[in-house]
């Protein structure tokens, strides 16, 4: 009972939603091509109130940055992309195969999501993908440690990504906002119930997510920003990243 107490309210607001914005998108797009003035408040929109739908407690600490740049997060749940759209306008960068699932993929498409192929041959052009997405003012979102985990740990950052924030057109402008998420598993509960990680379906953990009798709840945090030109190299600018976003897991274990 709570599975469809709960499924069908998500399902009406994101899907019905997501015809919102494809509409909307038809007369943003011609007008501001790749600036997306007006979409990203819907996606904010279901996005607070899915975690409302979920009955998971939402809170966050920290300022959301407001220059031009990138944020970068631990990954853990597949409720990632509620979480860290909920109270800061962002698009992900998500490996290419996403854009094929069922659901998921579509709402990834339609919310300007990047989506990149892990090929070395491939890495130049996806550069310039992040480079032109970047000057148009896009706050890209990814995670660095390249898959998620159970909630528990952290992975290292690989600094792959960090490279395209060291072009000559970026990097002196360019800020980098680490940002950790926390989830809190409910009272009685394995403190990895909010993971979605390895082979794990997602099919029947949204079932679990949606059937719980106690929820939990979610933290995010905002830490200080990271100013690309005051790092000699991406690795550097990764580690630095790395350390910014564990310290709070730490904190909170």
């Amino acid at each position: 009972m709570r599975v469809i107490l709960r499924g069908v309210p998500l399902a009406l607001l994101v899907f019905g939603c997501l015809i919102l914005l494809l509409l909307v998108r038809m007369v943003e797009a011609p007008l501001f091509g790749l600036h997306r003035p007006w979409t990203p408040y819907i996606t904010r929109f279901v996005c607070r109130n899915a975690f409302r739908i979920l009955g998971i407690g939402f809170s966050s600490r920290g300022r959301p940055m407001t220059h031009r740049g990138a944020v970068v997060a631990n990954h853990s749940s597949w409720l990632d992309i509620f979480t860290l759209n909920a109270r800061k306008n962002v698009y992900f960068v998500s490996k290419a195969e996403v854009a094929k699932w069922p659901g998921i993929g579509w709402l990834a498409r339609a919310t300007g999501t990047v989506f990149i192929n892990r090929d070395r041959r491939e890495a130049a052009a996806q550069k310039k993908v992040f480079e032109d997405r970047l000057l148009a003012g896009h706050k890209l979102l990814f995670f660095p440690e390249g898959t998620s985990t159970d909630g528990q740990q952290i992975l290292p950052f690989k600094s792959t990504l960090f490279a395209a924030f060291f072009d000559e057109r970026l990097r002196e402008e360019m800020h980098i906002q680490p940002v950790t998420v926390r989830y809190i598993a409910p009272q009685g509960e394995d403190p990895r119930f909010y993971g979605w990680w390895g082979d794990m379906d997602f099919g029947p953990h949204l079932l679990i997510t949606l059937g719980a009798r106690r929820q939990g709840r979610v933290e995010v945090v905002y830490h200080p920003e990271l100013v690309v030109s005051d790092y000699t190299s991406r690795k550097a600018l990764a580690e630095a990243a790395e350390t910014s976003v564990r310290s709070a897991l730490v904190v909170a274990q």
